[in-house]
């Protein structure tokens, strides 16, 4: 009943940019914290990004400086726009968020994931 849906990854050079977007669709009745998680292959998932209701920010130190995570409350989406991109950032791009249901049962859902691929 609530679904995520990513969009925005794809293979840019080394040093290059993109946007990644996420919108939640559903029995929505609020969101709290929103994230953006990659996994890159033979590694485990891994936090690039985290943004509260209240629009606190928290970054990991990997990306800190060149990524930034914002969200539209109107539109229950999040975005993360990716600056100087680096080939060690390929991987798979998975939005999370922690939603309340009009039943008010509170759950985190994911997205299917995006690839991003930074050639060098």
């Amino acid at each position: 009943q609530v679904q995520l849906v990513e969009s925005g990854g794809g293979l840019v050079q080394s040093g290059g940019s993109l946007r990644l977007s996420c919108t939640a669709s559903g029995s929505i009745f609020s969101i709290n914290s929103m994230a953006w998680y990659r996994q890159a292959p033979g590694k485990r998932r891994e936090l690039v990004a985290a943004v509260t209701s209240g629009n606190s920010t928290n970054y990991s130190d990997y990306v800190k400086g060149r990524f930034t995570i914002s969200r539209d409350n109107t539109k229950n989406a999040v975005y993360l726009q990716m600056n100087n991109l680096k080939p060690e950032d390929t991987a798979v791009y998975y939005c999370n968020a922690e939603i309340a249901t009009m039943t008010l049962y509170e759950d985190y859902y994911w997205g299917q994931g995006t690839q991003v691929t930074v050639s060098s």
